[in-house]
């Protein structure tokens, strides 16, 4: 009996390994990379912000170009658009600015009201409070003895004044605030315009410096940030718009001064990340609480921003976004938080273009795909690692959750061909390894169980649309591009041979084969085989051992499935087992699903002629078509009808 017992191997982890020269010099790198981007930020944002405004008038450019203006009058073009719209949102906020100063002090002595009233409420009722606690400030308190007068001098008043400033002083005062935005602006402008005008030569000197040698992978990822940057940038350019558009309709509506203005501010502010929405509403909301006596005008205008950012930030946002941008949310906070103290607000506003090259460098260079895996919104394990990530750790609501997304377009026998035999296989590597202890197997072995008595309520047929499961809107990607196969056909034939009939005893066998987890491949065959109309039934691979085989109730039993979750070397023990079941059940089909398909036995053809199987096959979808086609093929012929006599 020696080929029917499981060679096990103790389990053996392998220690850590040491952090090597090429991991320092990494961390090295990174700490200069970041030490260089603080001291050169003064430097560094201006030319970031040029570059990222040359992604947003690339596809003006492309546009003037396509008209034939030129190359050269199509960048200037776009630039002095970009200057003529910044210039004029300027100047607007400054005019409606200049027509509310005016009414300042109205409304300054407005709001001072209300909060003298909310004062003297706050102060009645904790005085009120105060008296019902303590009865002993009732009484009154003790007179202090007045001063006489003349007892004390008087202070003597002094008054500083500052000399009248010069018209060059005046004229620094007025000059020094704008003359860094301004020389900032310009500095952003002049790169921009050599940036459009050099796009193909500098994309060249990119190709050259980092990816020569693979001119496809740095071409592929050059595109793809252009892509993604293009496409958020407009994307969030018109959602911000609507956002100011709505916003200031719906001031305008309550009633609140220059709508227009908080329009273009909430437009602008809403492209700083998180906090850009609320610092719109601030001011709104006080001159709604400044013009008004009451406190419905306040009450309107909060719930039009909580309202609108709402829909915008939960509805509009994942529906337009969906997975271009491929940042995980997780990384937008932290790339907001990092960029934020490196470069202070302009920082906060570049963060998540940014973090999308960064994303886009992890996606096409090896050594950066810790980016990818970090900031990314692509999970970090395939479905099938996840799958098996859920077993070892004995988790079946997490592996059921994961099946029921899947289930939601794929039969039954898809799922589990595509993830759970595979999982499963990594499971059966390990344990081949020996890095499995046995109380894990056993937790694997149980967690698997479990599922498949979960999903036993399923059907293996194409899922409906009143079928679906509730959850997450979409799958990731991944899970997307999981082949699967249709169901297989449920013509079971009404009228089938004796060999086939609804029997006491089930006609099909799924045997186990002798590795650890060949059980539950066993269990997953025979339920699909009862969902497709045939009955079968699971035995341990000892059943079929020299010493039990005698013992195997053969009645009713039509077809014999063999499942091995993985076999190496000469399958010996394999042929032997064909030839013991050939002579227990002479009559009985043999089938052997051998799942890792690109196992040698089922492309030698000499092994297969070794072995002395009817059928090979590869997948669970594989083995129950070959059932139902041995059940069609029995069937009975319908008895003829006797002639009528002439």
């Amino acid at each position: 009996m020696a080929d029917d017992v499981t060679e096990r191997h103790p389990a053996v982890v392998p220690p850590a390994e040491t952090p090597g020269l090429t991991g320092l010099m990494t961390l090295a790198a990174g700490v200069v990379i970041v030490a260089g981007l603080y001291l050169g930020r003064t430097v560094l944002i201006p030319i970031t912000l040029a570059v990222l405004l040359s992604f947003v008038l690339a596809p003006l450019v492309n546009l003037l170009r396509r008209i034939h203006l030129g190359r050269v009058p199509s960048a200037l073009l776009a630039v002095v658009l970009a200057l003529g719209i910044i210039l004029a949102i300027g100047g607007l906020i400054g005019t409606q600015i200049a027509e509310l100063m005016p009414q300042v002090p109205t409304y300054a002595e407005t709001i001072r009201q209300k909060v003298d009233t909310i004062q003297n409420y706050a102060l009645a009722k904790t005085s009120l409070m105060m008296r019902r606690l303590t009865p002993q400030l009732n009484a009154p308190a003790t007179q202090q003895p007045k001063t006489t007068a003349g007892t004390e001098p008087k202070p003597v008043p002094v008054e500083i004044h500052q000399p009248e400033p010069t018209p060059v002083q005046l004229a620094e005062r007025i000059i020094t605030p704008i003359v860094d935005p301004l020389s900032t602006t310009a500095i952003v402008l002049v790169v921009a315009i050599f940036v459009l005008l050099q796009r193909e030569d500098l994309r060249d000197r990119l190709i050259r410096l980092f990816g020569s040698s693979d001119l496809h992978r740095t071409t592929a990822a050059m595109n793809d940030a252009a892509r993604r940057l293009s496409l958020y940038f407009l994307t969030q350019l018109a959602i911000n718009t609507t956002f100011g558009l709505v916003t200031g309709i719906g001031l305008f509506l309550i009633g609140v001064p220059s709508p227009l203005l908080w329009g273009v501010l909430g437009m602008l502010l809403r492209f700083v990340p998180y906090i850009g929405a609320p610092l719109a509403a601030v001011l709104p909301l006080a001159l709604a609480a400044a013009v008004s006596p009451g406190w419905g005008m306040v009450i309107w205008t909060a719930g039009l921003y909580v309202g609108v950012e709402g829909v915008m930030g939960q509805v509009v946002e994942p529906l337009l976004y969906g997975h271009s941008t491929g940042l995980s949310p997780f990384s937008v906070v932290v790339s907001a938080t990092f960029w934020t103290w490196l470069w202070g607000p302009i920082g906060l506003i570049l963060s998540t273009p940014l973090t999308l090259c960064l994303v886009v460098l992890g996606r096409h260079v090896e050594r950066l795909e810790f980016l990818d895996v970090i900031l990314g919104d692509r999970p970090a394990l395939t479905p099938v690692e996840s799958f098996y990530q859920r077993m070892l750790a004995g988790d079946p609501d997490e592996a059921r959750f994961q099946a029921e997304m899947l289930l939601r377009d794929r039969p039954l026998s898809s799922y589990y061909d595509e993830v759970a035999l595979k999982g499963l296989q990594l499971a059966a590597v390990d344990a081949a390894r020996g890095v499995l202890t046995e109380a894990q197997m056993e937790r694997i072995r149980s967690s698997m169980q479990t599922l498949i008595d979960d999903l036993d309520e399923y059907e293996d047929q194409e899922p409906t649309a009143h079928g679906a499961i509730d959850g997450p809107a979409a799958l990731s990607r991944e899970e997307q591009d999981l082949p699967k196969h249709p169901a297989p056909g449920k013509a079971v034939p009404e009228t089938l041979a004796e060999s086939w009939r609804d029997h006491e005893h089930a006609p099909i066998l799924c045997i186990a084969g002798r590795g650890p987890l060949d059980q539950a491949a066993a269990s997953m065959l025979s339920q699909l085989l009862h969902k497709n109309g045939l009955k079968a039934r699971v035995l341990r691979h000892a059943a079929a051992s020299r010493g039990l085989i005698s013992a195997l109730n053969a009645e009713g039993v039509a077809m014999v499935c063999l499942c091995y979750l993985e076999i190496s070397g000469t399958p010996s023990h394999l042929r032997y087992l064909v030839r013991r079941l050939r002579q227990r059940l002479p009559v009985a089909k043999l089938l052997v699903g051998l799942w890792p398909a690109e196992q040698a036995i089922l492309t030698d053809e000499r092994l297969r002629t070794a072995v002395g199987a009817d059928i090979y096959v590869s997948s669970l979808h594989e083995a129950v078509e070959a059932c139902l086609e041995a059940a069609r093929a029995e069937e009975q012929p319908a008895p003829a009808l006797a002639e009528a006599p002439s």
